[in-house]
């Protein structure tokens, strides 16, 4: 996270904000939504499945393979990705936890 001054924040504070980034671009979440619908590891081209150019796709898996969210093993020429079953959990506690925390505001605004 660089200049952000992460090390100031939580270990769970830390872990959310990667998750968060992970899922704040569209082309992600389409990634995540086209792997989670997939029976097996994903070898094909993913990149036929969105309006993006195989160089974009790719940036897109390493941030979610970063994040933890994928993982990719590789098969002859070919990538295989699916989603890693253990950190797709833990991110759905995280943020479940993020949103149960909400106490209501009443009235305001």
């Amino acid at each position: 996270m660089g200049a952000t001054k992460s090390y100031e924040f939580s270990v769970k504070e830390n872990k959310l904000a990667k998750y968060a980034k992970a899922l704040a671009h569209p082309a992600r979440v389409a990634i995540l939504q086209f792997l989670a619908t997939q029976s097996s590891c994903m070898c094909g081209d993913i990149v036929e499945e969105l309006p993006l150019s195989q160089s974009t796709v790719s940036q897109h898996l390493k941030e979610l393979k970063e994040a933890g969210l994928i993982k990719g093993s590789i098969d002859g020429a070919k990538v295989c990705y699916c989603i890693d079953v253990k950190e797709w959990k833990a991110a759905q506690v995280w943020l479940n936890k993020l949103f149960d925390s909400y106490k209501g505001c009443g009235e305001c605004c």
